[in-house]
């Protein structure tokens, strides 16, 4: 069952609207200092965990905004000072902090306290579904009347929002196109930079990030098998709707059986907003939950990944800089680019290739992993497709984004030479 629709989370933001209002005139009378707050919808991870623990490197007072006692503790466990973003303390950290730094939305630290900030929106991956005021889903509303003119207000507020972001980091130009109409904003805010949450994925030696995944999949999985082969189911959200991909009884029992003979694991990694129905007839420990609740952020642990099968999400982009291949499955494929829509063709990213159903997907599946030429021909597919959306990968990502906040006038730590 879905968690989470923009219907329902836009009818709740228009009623809080007098929220809003006293919100931002408390902020007029709050003087801000140099702290930087920090959030992100997925928990402790993303880009919002690289930007901090470089901040802090240098010195600035950096403090996490949670949701959750889980999150907190997260955050403490990496020695990062935390304030629950509701409330009067939440509201106070963010109308007093210099800059604000987010991954998904406002909503990610106190957002009544944003006005007057340094917003830095770092996003969540390279979009190729529609997204923003490029999709019809942002505006959405419940069918009551006067719904037009509430999906006319609900889309000025969110362009209004976007309007206080001062930087939106993009992995490449073409990437930047899609940021600049999603957010509305102009190409002096969204910079050429990289994204800090795949810096992972560039820095280091090849071998020590797979270690370091292996080990961190391994503590979040505790009694998974010792697989040779792991694959990583991730389908996107459905703006709260139902997965139209969710295995059958009878595919259950295809995919189970392709794992054992493959000495293989699939972790399925559902949408935080929209977890599915993933659950096979009979147990297995061969098929894992593996949602942002088990691991916030997925990226650290994709080295540990051999193929990878998804739909509409990012993680298509990112694991090409792994020479990771992909499995496309996607069922609704032409009914959501008719609702949703896609950045260019959805054909251009999955090739002409892609699975609507199990079936196919498994096989594929199954291909990758017994044929090696067949997985060096679709590594080589992924790493071309990355290269196209990646400007850089030399692991200062990070840095780029710091050195671009710090040159637009975001002070440096008191006692900094």
């Amino acid at each position: 069952m879905a968690s989470f629709s923009f219907g329902s989370g836009n009818a709740a933001k228009l009623l809080r609207i007098p929220v809003y209002v006293l919100g931002r005139l408390g902020t007029a009378l709050v003087p801000r200092t140099d702290r930087w707050v920090f959030g992100c919808g997925a928990g402790v991870g993303d880009g919002a965990l690289a930007l901090q623990r470089l901040a802090s490197a240098e010195g600035h007072d950096t403090v996490w905004l949670t949701s959750s006692e889980r999150e907190a503790r997260a955050a403490a466990e990496l020695g990062i000072r935390t304030i629950p973003k509701g409330g009067i303390r939440g509201w106070w950290a963010t109308a007093r902090a210099g800059a604000v730094i987010v991954t998904h939305g406002l909503g990610d630290v106190n957002r009544y306290g944003i006005a007057g900030a340094f917003v830095v929106q770092l996003w969540h991956g390279i979009p190729l579904k529609r997204i923003g005021l490029d999709s019809p889903a942002t505006t959405q509303v419940p069918a009551v009347p006067g719904a037009p003119l509430l999906r006319r207000l609900v889309a000025a507020l969110y362009r209004g929002a976007a309007q206080r972001i001062r930087v939106l980091p993009a992995a490449s130009h073409r990437s930047r196109g899609r940021l600049e109409s999603a957010f509305g904003l102009g190409d002096d805010r969204v910079v050429v930079t990289g994204e800090p949450r795949v810096d992972v994925l560039s820095a280091g030696e090849p071998g020590d990030r797979r270690a370091a995944a292996v080990e961190t999949l391994r503590r979040a999985l505790g009694d998974a098998p010792a697989a040779a082969r792991v694959v990583l189911y991730a389908p996107t959200w459905r703006d709260g709707a139902a997965d139209p991909a969710v295995p059958s009884a009878v595919e259950w029992v295809r995919i189970v059986r392709a794992l054992e003979q493959h000495d293989a694991v699939l972790l399925i990694r559902s949408h935080p907003l929209g977890e599915g129905a993933y659950m096979p007839p009979l147990p297995t420990r061969r098929v894992r939950h593996f949602g942002s609740s088990i691991l916030a952020d997925v990226t650290p642990v994709l080295p540990a990944v051999d193929v990878l099968v998804t739909d509409y999400s990012s993680l298509a982009y990112d694991v090409g800089l792994l020479g990771m291949p992909v499995v496309y499955l996607a069922p609704d494929a032409d009914q959501y680019a008719r609702t949703r829509g896609f950045y260019g063709r959805f054909e251009d990213v999955a090739g002409d290739d892609a699975a609507t159903d199990w079936g196919v997907a498994l096989a594929q599946v199954e291909t990758l992993l017994g044929d090696r030429a067949a997985f060096a021909a679709r590594s080589e597919r992924s790493a071309t497709l990355s290269a196209e959306m990646h400007a850089f990968r030399d692991g200062r990502n990070t840095r780029r984004v710091y050195d671009t906040i710090r040159a637009r006038g975001v002070p440096a730590p008191k006692g900094a030479a």
